[in-house]
């Protein structure tokens, strides 16, 4: 008997009924029952389900009928990132002004120093990679945030220790702004540059011992430095901007936004958000009389700027690609 049909259950014949049995119950099949059909049985509702249909063999009550439900086509992936986009882009909008004052009240906590900083984004970070590489990471970020440092303290500018954020990075709060625009940009250039040459480092001791993880720190090591090179506040890129012109801003930030759409993540989003607002203020503010001052920059610094950007991004490109691992990181 096929699986999914009930057992048959026979009906005797009323004494002077010479109907057949096997008619009699194709006759009036009784509620709840079921009609034998050869070696399989068609399942009757009760009486009171619905209309009459006809059956294999009679006419009796047939199953409800069900509508089907026709599942809905997928949307393209670009759709489904452009909803994720815009559901993150009203949040981050409305805590963005709150997320801003946090960053700036970190370096004002004792609980927040450098070193205790340090510390929880090690065991963040060891949580994915190990502790190994955790470590090493955020050496080099420390060592590219302490370019920034040592800069602005040759420009005369008060700034705060190295902070560092769990899976953001790491910054340096600047108490003022620099006196122009090429000062700006030399502090946004010498965190890349440090970086930049503290790389050098887990090279030399992958040459040494042929361990893969020195690799792929020096290779994270010059894309961290890489992307902090795109020309959009608040990056070191869009610092560096400052001295060439405004519209490298809105260039950067067209690309940032189609970055985030094909790449949507996090980081991307806060670095989009932030640098929108900090854009948008600078645009707006770029024919008053105090900013064209602070945009006044020589043609021979401005040319130094232009060829540090490019060289450096060029040199950054050539050592990610000579130190690439085939590899992910859990795995060193």
């Amino acid at each position: 008997m096929p699986e999914g049909f009930e057992t048959t259950q026979r009906v005797p014949a009323e004494v002077g009924d010479h109907t057949p049995p096997r008619a009699a119950e194709a006759r009036e099949p009784a509620a709840g029952l079921a009609v034998t059909a050869g070696e399989s049985t068609v399942p009757v509702p009760p009486a009171d389900s619905g209309g009459a249909a006809a059956t294999p063999h009679g006419t009796g009550t047939a199953p409800e009928l069900r509508p089907t439900t026709i599942p809905e086509p997928e949307k393209p992936p670009w759709k489904r990132a452009l909803g994720m986009l815009t559901a993150a882009g009203v949040l981050l909008v409305k805590f963005g002004a709150k997320l801003k004052g946090l960053l700036f009240l970190l370096p004002k906590l004792k609980l927040f120093s450098t070193s205790a900083s340090m510390l929880v984004s090690i065991g963040a970070y060891a949580l994915i990679w190990g502790w190994r590489f955790a470590i090493g990471f955020v050496l080099l970020l420390l060592v590219h945030e302490y370019g920034h440092v040592l800069q602005l303290r040759r420009e005369g500018i008060k700034a705060t220790a190295p902070m560092f954020i769990p899976f953001l990075g790491a910054f340096v709060g600047m108490k003022e702004m620099p006196k122009d625009a090429a000062a700006e940009a030399r502090v946004g250039l010498a965190g890349p540059v440090l970086g930049s040459l503290a790389c050098i480092v887990p090279v030399g001791l992958y040459f040494a011992t042929g361990n893969v993880l020195f690799q792929a720190l020096a290779f994270v090591g010059f894309f961290l430095n890489l992307f902090n090179l795109l020309p959009v506040l608040p990056l070191d890129g869009g610092r560096a901007m400052a001295a060439l012109s405004p519209w490298m801003w809105v260039i950067g930030f067209v690309l940032l936004v189609a970055s985030t759409l094909v790449f949507p993540n996090p980081l991307m989003l806060i670095i989009l958000l932030l640098g929108g607002f900090e854009t948008w203020r600078r645009w707006k503010a770029r024919k008053t009389p105090e900013a064209q001052r602070y945009n006044q920059v020589r043609p021979a610094t401005r040319a130094a700027v232009a060829a540090v950007y490019v060289g450096l991004a060029i040199a950054l490109a050539v050592g990610m690609d000579l130190t690439f691992v085939a590899r992910d990181l859990s795995s060193v």
